[in-house]
Formats: structure tokens, C-alpha cells, sequence
């Protein structure tokens, strides 16, 4: 007889009841052969259109919440510029990078990941580091987190990820079960995991964090040569963190911390600031490197490829409506400008299909024309009309092409750099894809003694109330990192069983 309490039993009791599992389809019933794998012009190509498992999946779960983000739900914004202050344009043609000095105005919006509206700031997740570029050739959002990796490597895998984030379908609980039985059995997720529960899950507030753009972007310059790159945004504030403790409780004291301390410190004229870097590689390196240049589970070493200096983003005022500015704002990374293009990245392409999709859904097929979202450095010229909330429905113009009515022609700028794909079409398998030596390097050489034992403590804390063969599981996987990393969570859990068992905290 179990002695846990009936809604952390909610699973087991419908996979008793259920026995033999169902066989998977897609959403017209059709026989589904994966759920694992997206589909590839090789092992590290480009994603396909004709994945329908993939678009069927995405398409539905970008859906799945009106009008709340279905990821990113709790967040705070506030408005900038972006100097550059070192010459990177050998690298790189986009117009914010044109010259040293230049300024660009910014948004950014900083969330967590996983909670609602109303979750706590300080919760156990990543944070949204998302930021809308106003160039002069159309807006450039850089969409990404506070760390430089993410859980998963295939996009076809990131709406079951979130689903264990969220509540229990039934209990509307955070469920521990749900969270590491996908954990352990995706032994990808180990190293940014491990990420997760040290204190840079728990950031003192928005500004004393780091940001990145995570993925790999490609960087094209104005004699279209091009590079693979990726963007670090390094806080000038230093970065802090909570411990475990400390996060909690603020979760119940000031469960809006983070939003209250960026308000306050713009507002009071002490304004945030980050730097940015690049780090960059040779095509010709890619195709040599240890690891595929392209996960985002991985770091690119940066005794590699280290750090260039690039600019400098300061935030200096605060929006003026929340719900216009900071809800309505609509970040995707699809949204790029001539000099940045995406790499075979598979997690960047899901995003440059999920995130506008999401928006058309959230917003409104016109969501950049809000005010918040219009390019206004530039003029929008297209042949997109009507649909609800229009704002701007260009007139008498023509809205057909090719027409001989003085209509928006083709603008050579927007071409972007071709490049050479060849592989079998499959759906390619990367679970095993070298999970876990990055996370050694993590554990041995990153963190020191005090972090260790605090990542062991925090993990061990959270694991305790799942089940022991879900615990098992994931003990190996971070065994397989370090035996001591997986050693130390096995007897730190051993020894909070035998103090007694309490609840898991609900700020994750």
C-alpha cells in the first residue's frame, strides 16, 4: 500500500487501470511510427514541411491555451538601445552592427518558462530572454534564455517537455512523476538539468542574470560569407543568484520580486545593462568539430571559440501599459533581418514555425501591426490584408503578385545565402547523441564544492517524490556524468527519506 498521497498516484493508478497501452496516431487517427524523431535531409539537415506528425503536433499545441502564452506566461518588460561598441561587420552586414556607435532601440521581456500569469518570479525554471531589435530593415528578435543550452535537442519532443512542466491533466498538481519520468528517460535533458537545479535556476531578479541567444544563427557579411554564430548577453550587474531557500521564500512573501525590482531600478534611473559577445565558427570547423555544431543541448567550448565584444544593451524606461506592451509584445525568431539567417539548428527551425504561429493564434493574424510589434523604423509593404484587429490596410494598393499597378516589388536584400544540403530523408534518431561529457565538464570544472553540494541538495529535494524506479533512472543518468554526482543524490535522497517525506514545493 503506497503511502503517498492520492494525487501523486494519479498516473499509476491510470496506467493499472488502463493496462496495454494504445497505439499512437495523429490527429486524423493515422498510424503515428514516431514521437521521437522529426525528419531531416540527413542526420544534421534542415527539418521538412511534409513531417506532418511534427506540424499536427506543434500546430495543435501552440493552441493549447487562450489567451495566456502557452510557455512564458509570467513576465516583465521594458524598453532600451543597443550600442555597438566593437566593429564586427568582417562577420556580419545586419544594420545594427553597421557601426561602432550606432544605437538601436530595444524591447526585451524577461518570463520564466514554466508557471502561470500568476506564478511566483523566483520559481525553480529558466528565464525568457527575448529582445525585438527596431533596425531600419525590419525588426530582429533574438529570442532566447538565461542559459546557454535547453533540455531537448529535437523540437518534435518540446510540447510533451512542457506538458511535464505544467499540472497534472487530473489533479491540476505539479506532479514530480511526470516531471522526471520524461527527465530520465530523454538522457539529454542531463545537462541542462543540472543547469536548472543549481542556484542559476533560482537568479536574484531579471538583472543580475545573463542572456543568450542559445541556438546557433548563421552570420552573413556584405560579400555573402558567411559563419555560424552564437550571441551571449553577459550582465554588467554581475550575476547573483537565490539558494534554494531563498527563492522559496520570496515565493510566498513576493511572489512578483522580479518585475518589482526591474520597475523600481529603470524607474529610479539605475538602469540595467548587459554586454553582448558572439562566438563564431568556420563552416569549415563545423564540419570538424567533436560535436554536432548544432544541438542545443551543447556549449561551443569558449577556449575554442572564444568571446568576441560586440555592443552594449542598456534598458532605461519602463512601459507605460503592461497588457499593450508586455503581454501584447510578440517575439519570434523567425523575425530576422539580412545578415542573420538561421543554421540546420533542428529546436531553432520548430521555433521559426511555433512562435508566429502561436502569435497569429494568441493575437490575431494582424499581431504586428500592434504598436508594440509594428517595424517602425521602416515602412511595411506587402500584400497581407484584412483579418481581425487591422490597422494599417495599405490603402488602394494592389494586393495581388505579380501586378502592373505600382504594387511593392522584390527587394534583393531579403535574399538570403544559399548553401548545399544533401541526406536521406528519414526521421533520424539523436537521443544518444554524447548526453552526458559536457555535463562532466559541468560538474567537475564549472561548479565548485559549495555549488556541488547545493545541486545535490536541490535535485534530491524535488526527486524524493517520485518513484523510486523513476529515481533510479535518473540517478544513472547522472551517473553517467560523474559516478559521485549520481552517488550523492542517491544517498542524499536515502538520507531525506529516512528524516521523512514532505510535499514537493510548488515553484516548479
Amino acid at each position: 500500500m503506497s503511502s503517498r498521497e492520492p494525487a501523486l498516484e494519479q498516473i499509476s493508478e491510470f496506467a493499472f487501470k488502463k493496462g496495454e497501452a494504445d497505439k499512437l496516431t495523429n490527429s486524423s487517427g493515422a498510424p503515428l511510427d514516431s514521437k521521437t524523431r522529426s525528419m531531416t535531409v540527413g542526420p544534421r539537415g534542415p527539418m521538412l514541411i511534409q513531417d506532418h506528425g511534427f506540424l499536427d503536433d506543434m500546430a495543435h499545441f501552440d493552441r493549447e491555451r487562450i489567451p495566456e502564452r502557452v510557455v512564458h506566461a509570467k513576465g516583465a518588460g521594458a524598453y532600451g538601445e543597443f550600442t555597438v561598441t566593437h566593429d564586427i561587420t568582417k562577420f556580419c552586414k545586419a544594420a545594427p552592427f553597421s557601426a561602432i556607435g550606432k544605437k538601436t532601440p530595444v524591447a526585451l521581456r524577461f518570463s520564466t518558462v514554466g508557471g502561470e500569469s500568476g506564478s511566483a518570479d523566483t520559481a525553480r525554471d529558466p528565464r525568457g530572454f527575448a529582445i525585438k531589435f527596431y533596425t531600419e530593415e525590419g525588426n530582429w528578435d533574438l529570442v532566447g534564455n538565461n542559459t546557454p543550452i535547453f533540455f531537448i535537442r529535437d523540437p518534435i519532443l518540446f510540447p510533451s517537455f512542457i506538458h511535464t512542466q505544467k499540472r497534472n491533466p487530473r489533479t491540476h498538481l505539479k506532479d514530480p512523476d511526470m516531471f522526471w519520468d520524461f527527465i530520465s528517460l530523454r538522457p539529454e535533458t542531463t545537462h541542462q538539468v543540472s543547469f536548472l537545479f543549481s542556484s542559476r535556476g533560482t537568479p536574484d531578479g531579471y538583472r543580475r542574470m545573463n542572456g543568450y541567444g542559445s541556438h546557433t544563427f548563421k552570420l552573413v557579411n556584405d560579400k555573402n560569407e558567411a559563419v555560424y554564430c552564437k550571441f551571449h548577453l553577459k550582465t554588467d550587474q554581475g550575476i547573483k543568484n537565490f539558494t534554494a531557500e531563498e527563492a522559496d521564500s520570496l515565493a510566498g512573501k513576493d511572489p512578483d520580486y522580479a518585475t518589482r525590482d526591474l520597475f523600481n531600478s529603470i524607474e529610479s534611473g539605475q538602469y540595467p545593462s548587459w554586454t553582448m559577445h558572439i562566438q563564431v565558427m568556420t563552416f569549415a570547423e563545423a564540419e570538424k568539430f567533436k560535436w554536432n555544431p548544432f544541438d542545443l543541448t551543447k556549449i561551443w567550448p569558449q577556449g575554442e571559440y572564444p568571446l568576441i565584444p560586440v555592443g552594449k544593451l542598456t534598458l532605461n524606461k519602463n512601459p507605460q501599459n503592461y497588457f499593450a506592451e508586455v503581454e501584447q509584445i510578440a517575439f519570434s525568431p523567425a523575425h530576422m533581418i539580412p545578415g542573420i539567417e538561421p543554421s540546420p539548428d533542428k529546436m531553432l527551425h520548430g521555433r521559426l514555425f511555433s512562435y508566429s504561429d502561436t502569435h497569429r493564434h494568441r493575437l490575431g493574424t494582424n499581431y504586428q501591426q500592434l504598436p508594440v510589434n509594428c517595424p517602425y523604423r521602416t515602412k511595411t509593404k506587402n500584400y497581407q490584408r484584412d483579418g481581425p484587429q487591422t490597422i494599417d490596410n495599405q490603402g488602394g494598393a494592389p494586393n495581388y503578385f505579380p501586378n502592373s499597378f505600382s504594387g511593392p516589388t522584390e527587394d534583393p536584400r531579403g535574399e538570403i545565402r544559399s548553401e548545399h544540403v544533401s541526406g536521406d530523408v528519414k526521421k533520424y534518431n539523436s537521443a544518444d547523441d554524447d548526453n552526458f561529457s559536457q555535463v562532466t565538464t559541468f560538474w567537475e570544472k564549472v561548479l565548485d564544492e559549495v555549488e556541488r553540494e547545493r545541486l545535490v541538495s536541490n535535485i534530491a529535494n524535488h526527486m524524493k517524490d517520485a518513484k523510486e524506479f523513476i529515481q533510479k533512472r535518473a540517478i544513472a543518468n547522472f551517473a553517467a556524468a560523474s559516478p559521485e554526482y549520481g552517488k550523492r543524490i542517491a544517498e542524499k535522497i536515502a538520507a531525506l527519506k529516512s528524516q521523512g517525506s514532505s510535499p514537493v514545493p510548488s515553484n516548479l
